[in-house]
């Protein structure tokens, strides 16, 4: 295994591509330590650390700390992120924008080009109302005023550019998608942290005279995890399609055999951005207004839809399951898929072409999308439930006194500082599979060995 990692340092272009990824993965988190001028961070910080469960904590975890930092790169990717689902959603919705899609490499950066306006706009608008919302705060903010609003407009819709233009420099130049690899940055810097506060629970016995059976049955759990996500990610239904002897000008082409591989989690972890955004919205709003807090029938939704709570729990479930089969039907089109098949010359066996092959991919899509809704489901809510708990004994009077028999950490958690959640921890194992996957493709290319134990393939030579 150390043979192949040498590998990689073996081939100059691989090399290249790796140091420079490297090396601006180094200038982005420099970028995370400069905070924007005119705020106190820390009172800024404590407020966020109150508002973990709400849309300022998710905002929050994609920015890798940084919004509850307030540094210049306080907006993260998240701008970016929603133009490109808003183009996304939009080469759907208007005709103009799916042909462009259709026209190739020339449709392709034309939408590009508009993601980035799209990106500057938001940037804008987000950096304009956080600044207003900083000042009218009034304690974050020591000497409020125009100049600080124009500043820290100015601070941030920067720092946003730039974290678009490092993550275009990285997947042009680099080494795996830029974009996921600086969220991957975000979250993974939080790694020591976990491991310190674990070790520190341990020595201390914060969970009484069965600490070490918690925390081995906790780190049982945290492998097993990530070993799941592993095998569904990887895991594929396989359509078998038959090709028939075809003439193409002068020549007849041989048909064969071939399969459609359809994913189990088809939608990666769209789903689960989509249903963290649109859960933790309400709350959000319902918090921001001062008055709202201590009125007796908001107050106890806001209360309700906290971390843990059963109808936060069960609303997030349902928005996961919706946004799945809302997000496979934008990206696959199974009447499309049939029509190319057709095209070519291609059928699935004992299936007749045309509308009654895309019924039968349209069927199987369903049933695995449901599969990859619930195992999403699974992973999201595990690390919550690790930390906080699910409060069962809060639900209405009939059943929430059954539930108080339930032990301690099953209703309040093992109060981990886990610092994966269900999506943070999605999207964790999802780049580093590709971008392996990515430098693995590099090695074969060029007849290298891969990772992979059983590639097969030409080992590399000994020398540099």
């Amino acid at each position: 295994m150390f043979d192949k990692l040498l590998n990689i340092f073996r081939i100059p272009d691989l090399r290249k591509r790796i140091l420079f990824t490297l090396g601006l993965l180094a200038v982005y988190r420099i970028g995370a330590h400069i905070p924007i001028p005119g705020i106190n961070s820390e009172l800024f910080q404590r407020f966020i650390e109150q508002n973990r469960g709400t849309l300022l904590g998710f905002v929050d975890l994609f920015s890798g700390g940084q919004f509850r930092r307030m540094t210049v790169f306080a907006l993260g990717i998240m701008p970016y992120i929603t133009s490109s689902i808003i183009l996304q959603l939009l080469t759907v919705l208007y005709e103009p924008l799916a042909k462009l899609q259709k026209e190739g490499e020339l449709g392709r950066k034309k939408i590009t080009m508009y993601t980035r306006y799209l990106t500057l706009l938001l940037s804008t608008v987000q950096s304009m109302f956080i600044a207003i919302g900083l000042e009218k705060a009034g304690s974050f903010v020591p000497n409020p005023g125009l100049g600080f609003v124009l500043m820290t407009i100015l601070t941030l819709t920067t720092g946003s550019v730039f974290i678009m233009w490092l993550g275009e420099q990285i997947t042009e130049r680099g080494v795996g998608n830029g974009m996921s690899l600086l969220i991957f940055a975000n979250i993974i810097v939080g790694l020591p942290r976990g491991i310190a506060d674990l070790i520190d629970k341990a020595r201390n016995a914060a969970w009484g005279p069965l600490t070490p059976v918690l925390m081995l049955l906790l780190v049982v759990v945290m492998v097993a995890v990530v070993a799941f996500i592993v095998y569904v990610e990887r895991s594929e239904r396989r359509i078998p399609v038959q090709y028939a002897k075809r003439i193409v000008g002068r020549r007849m082409t041989q048909g064969g055999t071939s399969h459609m591989p359809l994913k189990v989690n088809a939608g990666g972890v769209m789903p689960v951005i989509f249903a963290s955004s649109i859960v933790t919205i309400p709350q959000t709003v319902l918090y921001s207004i001062q008055g709202l807090r201590d009125n007796r029938y908001f107050g106890s939704m806001i209360d309700a839809l906290k971390w843990g709570e059963p109808l936060y729990t069960l609303l997030y479930a349902v928005a996961i399951i919706f946004f799945a089969y809302f997000y496979i039907s934008i990206i696959f089109n199974p009447n499309e898929v049939a029509d190319n098949m057709r095209k070519y010359g291609g059928f699935i066996p004992g299936i007749r072409p045309g509308k009654r092959t895309a019924d039968h991919i349209n069927e199987i899509l369903t049933r695995m999308t449901l599969v990859g809704a619930l195992y999403l489901i699974i992973i999201s809510f595990i690390p919550e439930w690790m930390m906080v708990g699910i409060h069962l004994n809060h639900l209405f009077r009939p059943l929430g006194p059954f539930f108080e028999r339930l032990p301690n950490w099953v209703l309040n958690g093992l109060n981990v500082n886990f610092y994966f959640g269900g999506t943070s921890l999605l999207i964790v194992v999802g780049v580093a599979m590709d971008t392996v996957n990515q430098i693995e493709s590099q090695l074969i290319m060029r007849h290298y060995d891969g990772f992979t134990p059983k590639s097969g393939r030409i080992r590399g030579r000994r020398s540099w």
